[in-house]
């Protein structure tokens, strides 16, 4: 079965998946900051925050703005829009679909209680 090229919706979901992207996204929800003011608090290489940078740029959660010798980032909320929206829709989905369930299993319970009282 060959694989389906991964959407919007997946980059961002692979991207919140690591508690160290979503440590650097709440860092650039409160302004931006430079890749070495990122990669402080953490104890792991500039390379590896680096890497969990382009994953951030991919899904596009992340803006890289060159200024000089500096690499600024900015962070983008549009993307996690999108993934409000399917878990919305999951969501709804399935409520639907668990309240349908009640109702069939309340209704059985309702016949076996009739038909326990005719006996």
């Amino acid at each position: 079965m060959p694989t389906q090229p991964a959407t919007a919706l997946d980059h961002t979901l692979i991207a919140l998946a690591d508690p160290t992207r979503r440590a650097i996204l709440r860092r650039l929800a409160q302004g931006e900051a430079r890749v070495t003011e990122l990669a402080e608090p953490f104890a792991i290489s500039l390379n590896s925050v680096s890497k969990h940078i382009r994953l951030l740029e991919r899904a596009e959660l992340v803006v890289r703005e060159r200024r000089g010798r500096e690499h600024i980032l900015r962070f983008r909320p549009e993307p996690l829009i999108g993934a409000r929206d399917w878990i919305d829709r999951q969501q709804k989905f399935w409520k639907q679909g668990l309240e349908a369930l009640d109702a069939v299993l309340a209704a059985e319970t309702d016949k076996e209680t009739r038909n326990d009282r005719q006996d």
